[in-house]
């Protein structure tokens, strides 16, 4: 007889004992990685912006451990300008092959230069290249000119060592308060539990009206 999965145990509403969200998430994600044509780690990151209008756009999840979930950019771009002024995000990934999504929120916190130094280690040479390149969210005359910068740069490192981390490049951390997880069911009554942190760290749950 096989094991219950996180996954049976949230929906069934006899089921009381404490799930971890986090846990489940990984079993989510387990599940999208083998399942999801492309980019099962793509997730769609809203922000505000200093006048509180609000900002969304799709990330990459590159890293995520017991304290949250890690994504990486240029800190000069749009989106790090909001999250430094206001460090408050929230992000949804949805897997159309499972139809199932999460919804996540939560304060920010920058990584450590360790933990970005790390991740831009493992990238492709010509997306390390292409970090120093981009001066994202910024006016951009033509795509020639992104290609010559990217060229140019090219040449300004030596095959033989590896391309340095610029200094304009980190991460973010979204520590999740709030985690909802949403499964489609027929005639669009669909099963939503929601997760509400405490100040001691416990986990509530909440099933919702869909």
């Amino acid at each position: 007889m096989s094991a219950t999965t996180l996954t049976e145990r949230l929906f069934d509403d006899s089921d009381k004992a404490p799930i971890d969200p986090c846990s489940l998430f990984e079993e989510w994600f387990t599940l999208a990685q083998e399942s999801e044509p492309n980019d099962p780690h793509a997730m769609a990151l809203a922000t505000v912006d200093a006048n509180g209008m609000p900002d969304v756009r799709m990330v990459l999840l590159n890293a995520r451990d017991a304290r949250g979930y890690c994504f990486f950019t240029n800190f000069e771009s749009d989106k790090a300008l909001e999250l430094l002024a206001n460090p408050k995000a929230a992000f949804v990934m949805h897997w159309k092959s499972l139809r199932r999504q999460i919804r996540v929120r939560g304060p920010v916190e920058v990584v450590s230069d360790g933990e970005a130094d790390a991740y831009f280690s493992t990238r492709a040479r010509m997306s390390q290249i292409g970090a120093h390149a981009s001066k994202q969210s910024r006016p951009l005359a033509n795509r020639y000119t992104l290609l010559e910068r990217v060229e140019t740069l090219s040449k300004s490192f030596r095959e033989d060592e590896p391309v340095n981390r610029p200094a304009h490049w980190k991460g973010f951390r979204v520590v999740p308060q709030v985690m909802e997880f949403w499964k489609d069911g027929a005639n669009r009554l669909h099963d939503r539990v929601r997760f509400t942190r405490a100040a001691d760290g416990s986990w509530t749950r909440q099933r919702l009206y869909p």
